[in-house]
């Protein structure tokens, strides 16, 4: 933790201890990077869209909590469309650690692992110079610049 920075002044007081050694917080974290690390098991995300997409592109599952706008409809779409995530309903404690077993030790978890590599396979090659996000990307870049 950075000590006098506004942000940590806001927590708790004694969260610092309660979490000991079994956590790191920090004000930013190259998310990309963070989700590219093979130890990362599970995203716990609000579904936006710009984490949604870093999240498929790394193949990781979610652990979806929407607050508003676009985040609900992101949401819905990774967990009843693509199923590489489970929504988190409620932060009651029992709740939360039954969300994150069913993502991480469930049965259920083995199957939107699997979907989100997959997934992830998907969107590398539609991403790929030759795919057609690129070609039909291109296509709008040289469409602008001949106006």
């Amino acid at each position: 933790m950075v000590r006098g920075s506004e942000w940590i002044e806001s927590l708790p007081n004694g969260f610092e201890e309660s979490v000991g050694e079994r956590g790191c917080i920090v004000k930013w974290a190259p998310q990309k990077k963070v989700l590219a690390h093979a130890s990362v098991g599970g995203f716990w995300t609000h579904c936006g869209w710009n984490s949604t997409i870093e999240s498929i592109c790394e193949g990781v599952p979610m652990l979806c909590r929407p607050f508003f706008g676009d985040q609900h409809l992101n949401t819905s779409s990774i967990c009843n469309v693509w199923k590489i995530g489970v929504e988190l309903q409620n932060l009651e404690r029992g709740n939360i650690e039954r969300t994150i077993k069913r993502l991480m030790v469930d049965m259920e978890g083995n199957g939107i692992r699997k979907r989100a590599i997959d997934l992830k396979e998907k969107a590398a090659f539609y991403l790929m110079e030759e795919g057609s996000t690129s070609c039909s990307l291109n296509m709008l870049i040289k469409h602008i610049l001949s106006v």
